[in-house]
């Protein structure tokens, strides 16, 4: 498409592309075949118009789409920045494997409703483009509350009671800190600023008191509930009771990453670093967050359930990325950038693997897998991989949390440097012990299986945990590149 459309045009498709597929998956409901052909070429459009977009954005150009004037000085509008376009990216690379995988999940599982899951997948895509491209606090309020409607049919897709449960749990949770805090920030911030538009260097500079800019720090930070930050994190381990597709859809390619990537966007373009930073406003949420890593972690030590354990390590690895926002350096932006890239391709492995044992073995529990990795070696040595992401050992992983560190020790934030060294410490305990127990389990050969034969899950669920396992090697490679592009915010 390059060449042919202009910037603006792209963004406009990058919105639509999504939207189309969700409309045409349906006339194909009776032909699943088709079905997911379809799934499988609107992601790949999606992905091909974020890729014609990155070269002029990483050029300098921040295209811009005006949509409709609500009101005097509200308005629907779209602006691509460095920030949202590797938001933007990350989402729609993982939407093709994460759709390949969902296919030998949903038949292997033989799971019901699935032309409606692709449909609210498609949807949950424009969703999140809109989120990453929001030009103004209003348009990314308009796509952040869409994406917890179209991703409440997924979390309760199984329609049992527990599912029913965690779906009311997710909706009150998001929609209620949405509209007791989130949309008073916005509308405060409008009164402060005048604007709800996003721009270098903020717009509340010398509009508030230091007093007054922390309290409206925390209605940002907590309203945004998808950033699961200790203690608004309650919904994201009841939404583990989703299919595992939608677990890698809520951990790594939209809803959790919509919530820390509208943390970061908040802090850098409507607070300003410098602004926040001069005002202390920011100190409690350092605080905050790395108690929060820490917390999350913990629990995750003590989780026997496979996908409750990965779901705690998300409100970990997440706390990361606002811990990078909250010290608000542009090294430790850098590292949260890098951190929202990093951790999604590892996440999604993580949760492919998990969904691979269930669907070949249907084992959910830690205290299961022993031997596991002698039946299922290509996921569990996927499983490796990931974890190292993880836990941040080169060349898995690691940028991120090496650029968050320097950005806290530049900032004196000695507090937060620890937490981050002693989190990625405890990652190891929760992590490694489970491929430990797949590989090198402690009962007799002969209870472990050792010698039964192999039995993988379906081959699409191998082609896209190997697939994202594989990119987080390519990640660790091409993280200049993503440095050079995040230095344009």
């Amino acid at each position: 498409m390059t060449g042919i459309a202009s910037p603006e045009s792209l963004i406009a498709l990058a919105l639509l592309i999504p939207l189309a597929g969700a409309a045409l998956i349906p006339l194909f409901r009776s032909q699943p075949n088709l079905r997911e052909t379809v799934t499988l070429v609107t992601a790949s459009l999606l992905c091909l118009t974020a890729f014609d977009l990155l070269a002029p954005v990483a050029g300098g150009a921040r295209p811009q789409l005006h949509v409709i004037d609500v009101a005097q000085g509200l308005r629907i509008g779209f602006k691509v920045e460095p920030l949202g376009m590797l938001f933007a990216l990350v989402a729609s690379v993982l939407w093709i494997v994460n759709s390949i995988y969902s296919i030998g999940y949903m038949r292997g599982n033989d799971e019901p409703r699935q032309t409606s899951f692709y449909v609210c997948f498609a949807l949950a895509l424009a969703s999140t483009m809109g989120v990453a491209f929001a030009g103004n606090l209003f348009t990314l309020f308009l796509f952040y509350e869409a994406l917890t409607l179209v991703t409440y049919p997924l979390v309760t897709h199984k329609g049992n009671a527990e599912a029913i449960h965690a779906g009311r749990l997710y909706l009150m949770l998001l929609l209620g800190t949405s509209l007791v805090l989130f949309l008073p920030a916005i509308i405060s911030t409008w009164v402060l600023a005048g604007t709800l538009d996003f721009a270098p260097g903020g717009i509340l500079a010398n509009k508030a008191s230091p007093a007054i800019l922390g309290v409206l720090l925390a209605l940002f930070v907590f309203g945004i509930g998808k950033a699961a930050l200790i203690p608004v994190h309650f919904w994201l381990p009841a939404a583990m009771v989703a299919p595992t597709p939608v677990s890698a859809l809520l951990h790594a390619v939209a809803v959790v990453k919509a919530g820390v990537f509208a943390v970061t966007k908040v802090v850098v373009y409507v607070f300003g670093l410098d602004t926040l930073r001069q005002a202390g406003a920011n100190d409690w949420l350092v605080i905050v967050a790395s108690t929060s890593l820490l917390l999350a972690s913990f629990i995750a030590l003590s989780c026997d359930n496979l996908k409750a354990r990965l779901a705690y390590s998300t409100v970990s690895q997440l706390a990361y990325v606002v811990l990078g926002a909250a010290i608000a350096t542009t090294t430790s932006i850098l590292g949260a950038g890098l951190q929202i890239a990093v951790h999604a391709a590892a996440k999604i492995t993580l949760f492919f693997c998990a969904g691979a044992i269930y669907t070949a073995h249907h084992l959910t529990e830690v205290s299961q897998l022993n031997g596991i990795g002698r039946k299922m070696p290509i996921t569990m040595l996927a499983f490796l991989v990931a974890s190292l992401s993880i836990i941040g050992v080169p060349p898995f992983g690691g940028w991120g949390k090496w650029e968050l560190a320097l950005g806290a020790a530049d900032a004196g934030q000695t507090f937060a440097l620890c937490a981050i060294m002693l989190s990625s410490l405890l990652s190891v305990g929760y992590l490694l012990p489970i491929v430990a127990r797949g590989f090198f389990p402690s009962e007799p050969a002969g209870q472990t299986g050792e010698g039964a034969r192999i039995e993988e899950a379906p081959l699409a669920c191998l082609i896209a945990l190997v697939c994202t396992a594989l990119l987080t090697v390519v990640l660790f490679f091409f993280a200049t590149s993503v440095q050079r592009l995040l230095a344009g915010l």
